[in-house]
């Protein structure tokens, strides 16, 4: 094999040692400041400088991690022959010595990695060589090269599982890995390593988990692992993966993403491929690009040297069936490439694929063809690409049995082919987000639509930002939708939520932001979504806190961006009393003299965004979380009706008015009269 990168993908199980307590486990008295529980002494971070001296002979487990030890002294261990665990995580150890583990033939299990083993490696080789029943051995960041690791392992033979992950390892030959027939697991992640030469892991017959992630290989053109199941080679500068022809693999899952790949991969002929990840590379098929720079008969030629053997491989570059044996796999992650269209009958060479994904390529029409999608499909991820098109073979109604999940958000879709959904028995959740699209029946001048009537088995649907027309009250028709999402669509209810009314009673999340809900709109009335446990009205018109009749499920409820200027103790009790227990109330243009079930909020803290509440009062904007349990004192005089406010203040002064009116007319009357019939010259009676 040249420049092999592998890792052990899914369930890569590392040799680092963890301290696991069984049910039952009981925690004896502390000694010597170590826990001692079920055989095993726990003395992780006791800042200890030695190991301890005092703990009882038949311990069989011993922690030690991040403890100033410096030196791991000969003997040191020789009070515990029934050592079958140790771990030395994070201790900076710089020196082991020659005789450190004599006497400790049952170590099964040896943690050192985070020290500097480094600088003293060849005496914690020597120490190795009485660990003659050793099976797991973490190595892990102590900055060591190739021809240190080689020096250690040299007499641990037992081993069967090696992490030597984070050191200085740049380049494997045959003499790194020599004699370790038993290793079964490898952990090579993020070292430097650039090369791997010929021959490097030939004697590592039972190895059968093998991670390279994170490092700098360019290439593998001759991978011939027959009897690895697990490899990793993600995060790595990958051009190319050909795999030896003519043998049979157990290759179970291949990671091979976050590389520069350009060319699908050449797979085991003969295999039992389930899992392959070739996220974010710069993949695509190009036999069929017009403008494609070389010729169709373009291949190339790759010089392999074992020893004094030469040997070419050469490789068409526009094959596209030259993908391997893929009649097993499971899982396909095909995101973040450049896959322009897929070749005629490339997902009917994987009949038991059950998970695809092709997010984020470039991919602008897809025809399902004969026998494709295969049938075992449950999962199928088309978002982020530039589908304007999407076909189906005459027939193939009955061909989507398994489909659960079927992402098609963001592409430039304006229909799907007719009755798609409601013929894929299985179909639980399906996201149209982003997509120009009408729900049928269509509306006038609408020639396309997608058609959900009669999904029975659908269960979620997100409609974000599709610019729907206002829905009809048929447009979910024959479903029992638990999840509905339709932000983003202005005018999509036409301020009322009457077209859910056909999901009422099944609805457990509905999403309504920004959909223009409140124009015109007193109160909007949700009575009869019973089952509804989060509700999101956030970014719409509303006046009023919303109406929400029916039963106890309601959980979380986003009010924010509306224009609330109130909460009424009324309309927030209710609500509360059944057991909404997160609220979002944040941008709402409140009346510090209106919050009257602020209160109640408080004491059942509900307020999620409680900081970025805030009221007015006069010119002032005030949060409430600084204000006491009520309004404010200079709520009093807003709360006073005007026309009493007036009658109380002319009162006073009327009557004040008439009684000195009163007053002066009888001081005054008499020369007051003398003066008018003067004035006026009228005859006196007398």
């Amino acid at each position: 094999m040249e420049l092999l990168p592998l890792w052990l993908c899914l369930g890569f199980h590392f040799l680092t040692l963890e301290w696991r307590n069984r049910s039952g486990m009981a925690t004896a008295a502390s000694q010597g400041g170590c826990e001692l529980v079920d055989g095993g002494a726990d003395c992780r971070g006791r800042n200890l400088e030695a190991v301890p001296a005092d703990l009882p002979a038949s311990c069989r487990r011993l922690l030690l991690d991040a403890n100033p030890l410096g030196t791991l002294w000969n003997h040191s261990l020789g009070r515990y022959p029934a050592l079958e665990s140790l771990s030395l995580r994070g201790c900076r150890l710089e020196r082991i010595g020659r005789a450190a583990f004599r006497g400790q033939a049952r170590v099964r299990s040896l943690a050192l990695p985070d020290n500097r083993l480094a600088e003293s490696y060849r005496d914690a080789a020597a120490a190795f060589r009485g660990l003659r029943a050793l099976r797991t051995l973490d190595l892990s960041g102590n900055a060591l090269t190739e021809d240190m690791v080689a020096a250690l392992l040299r007499h641990v033979a037992s081993l069967e599982s090696l992490a030597l992950a984070r050191n200085a390892i740049m380049r494997l030959d045959e003499s790194v890995f020599e004699g370790l027939r038993h290793l079964r697991e490898l952990d090579l992640q993020r070292n430097y390593i650039f090369e791997i030469e010929a021959g490097a892991f030939d004697g590592l017959a039972g190895l059968r988990r093998l991670n390279l992630a994170y490092n700098n290989l360019p290439c593998i053109v001759d991978f011939r692992l027959t009897r690895l199941r697990v490899l990793n080679v993600s995060y790595n500068a990958l051009e190319w993966f050909l795999a030896a022809g003519g043998a049979a693999f157990q290759l179970e899952t291949l990671d091979l993403s976050h590389n520069q790949l350009l060319f699908f991969p050449l797979l085991p002929g003969c295999g039992r491929l389930r899992t392959l990840l070739l996220r974010d590379n710069l993949l695509g098929f190009y036999a069929r690009l017009d403008n494609a720079s070389a010729p169709r008969e373009a291949v190339a030629r790759f010089v392999l040297l074992d020893g004094n053997e030469t040997r070419v491989r050469t490789v068409r570059l526009w094959d596209e069936a030259a993908a391997g044996d893929l009649g097993e796999l499971r899982v396909l992650d095909l995101s973040h490439n450049r896959f322009r269209y897929l070749p005629d009958g490339f997902l009917r060479a994987m009949p038991a694929l059950a998970r695809l994904s092709l997010r984020r390529n470039c991919l602008a029409s897809l025809h399902f063809r004969p026998r494709e999608p295969p049938a075992a499909l449950a999962e199928l991820d088309l978002s982020h690409n530039l589908l304007a098109e999407l076909r189906v073979a005459p027939g193939l109604r009955g061909r989507l049995p398994g489909l659960r999940a079927f992402n098609l958000s963001s592409n430039r879709l304006a229909g799907v082919p007719a009755g798609l959904f409601a013929a894929a028995a299985n179909l639980s959740a399906v996201d149209l987000s982003h997509n120009r699209i009408a729900l049928c029946p269509a509306p006038r001048g609408r020639a396309a639509c997608v058609d959900l009537r009669h999904a029975a088995s659908l269960r979620s649907l997100a409609l974000e930002g599709c610019g729907l027309p206002p829905l009809q009250e048929r447009a979910l028709q024959g479903t029992a939708l638990t999840h509905l999402d339709l932000s983003g669509n202005r005018g999509v209810l036409n301020g009322s939520v009457g077209a859910l009314r056909a999901v009422a009673a099944t609805l457990q999340v509905l999403a309504l932001r920004n959909v223009g809900l409140g124009r015109g709109l007193p109160e909007l009335d949700l009575t009869g979504f019973g089952r509804l446990r989060d509700l999101d009205l956030s970014g719409n018109a509303l006046r009023a806190f919303p109406r929400l009749g029916g039963g106890p499920a309601l959980r979380r409820l986003d009010l924010r961006g509306n224009r609330l200027t109130a909460l009424p103790r009324s309309a927030v009790a209710e609500p509360l009393a059944r057991g909404l227990r997160t609220v979002y109330l944040s941008q709402n243009p409140y009346d510090c003299c209106g919050l009257d079930g602020w209160a109640a909020l408080q004491r059942l803290h509900a307020v999620a965004d409680l900081a970025a509440v805030t009221c007015s009062l006069s010119s002032k904007v005030l949060r409430l979380a600084e204000l006491p349990g009520g309004p404010p004192r200079d709520c009093r005089w807003e709360r006073v009706d005007t026309g009493l406010l007036y009658l109380v203040l002319v009162l006073p002064s009327g009557l004040t008015l008439l009684v000195a009116g009163a007053v002066l007319s009888l001081t005054f009357r008499e020369p007051l009269l003398r003066l008018i019939k003067s004035r006026c010259r009228w005859p006196s009676v007398y």
